[in-house]
């Protein structure tokens, strides 16, 4: 499986927020995940807006930590020096795929996100108390491994069971009954076992089956000492339905 590339984009409102997001990325690491931030990616000098359009195009997902400061930028599109350059405007969100961007709602009492992202699901990382639950969910979002799956579809219940044994086994015990109702005919009351086995050449196993079938359905009764199969009248109707012999 493919180690997600994640990006993590924050504004610096204080060293305490941008603890919090570094915490959030070790942790991501630590979980198989290829969280990246400025913090650990930039130096002095380095180019703000095309590090974070890089990271844009290149991530498999971006995670927007959403607070109060955060969106305001956002929502101006205004740039600035120094980290202010790294805020996402609009227009650079729309040329990415719409699904891959999660907002992380990290402020307190309100869950504001971006102007762009109202339409989007975000995960709640507001309460401390909360934050395993919250993290679950994202992880789990991540690594595409939801708590939930969809169940597969089962069978509609008033749909009657049709027969699903093989149609070789309804011609075999047609052939049994063949046997049978000859030997009546022939003018022999019971037909034996070892007979119809014999004469109809198939596995004792079979065979075992075929006789089980004609009891249950009727067509035959068999001696007590399970040696001779009778036939029924049923049976004798069966013979003519099936024309065995002729009417």
């Amino acid at each position: 499986m493919a180690i997600p590339k994640v990006f993590i984009s924050y504004s610096h409102d204080t060293q305490e927020h941008k603890k919090w997001v570094l915490d959030l990325a070790t942790r991501l690491r630590n979980t198989g995940v290829d969280a990246r931030i400025d913090q650990w990616e930039l130096q002095p000098g380095d180019d703000l807006p095309h590090f974070m359009e890089t990271q844009l195009a290149d991530s498999d997902y971006v995670l927007m930590v959403c607070t109060d400061l955060y969106v305001k930028k956002a929502n101006s599109g205004v740039g600035g020096v120094g980290y202010e350059k790294m805020i996402i405007t609009s227009d650079l969100i729309e040329n990415i795929d719409s699904n891959k961007v999660i907002p992380i709602i990290k402020q307190r009492g309100t869950h504001n996100v971006p102007t762009f992202l109202k339409t989007k699901l975000f995960i709640d990382f507001s309460r401390t108390d909360e934050f395993e639950f919250s993290y679950d969910e994202l992880i789990r979002t991540l690594h595409n491994s939801p708590l939930y799956v969809k169940p597969e579809i089962g069978n509609n219940p008033f749909t009657p069971v049709e027969d699903t044994r093989p149609e070789k086994a309804s011609d075999s015990l047609k052939t049994l009954m063949t046997v049978v109702i000859q030997d009546y005919e022939e003018g022999n009351n019971s037909s034996n076992y070892r007979d119809i086995a014999q004469k109809i050449g198939i596995s004792r196993i079979m065979f075992e089956f075929l006789v089980r079938e004609a009891l249950k359905k009727g067509l035959v009764i068999q001696t007590l000492d399970n040696k001779n199969l009778f036939l029924t009248t049923k049976g004798k109707f069966y013979a003519i339905e099936h024309k065995i012999i002729n009417a």
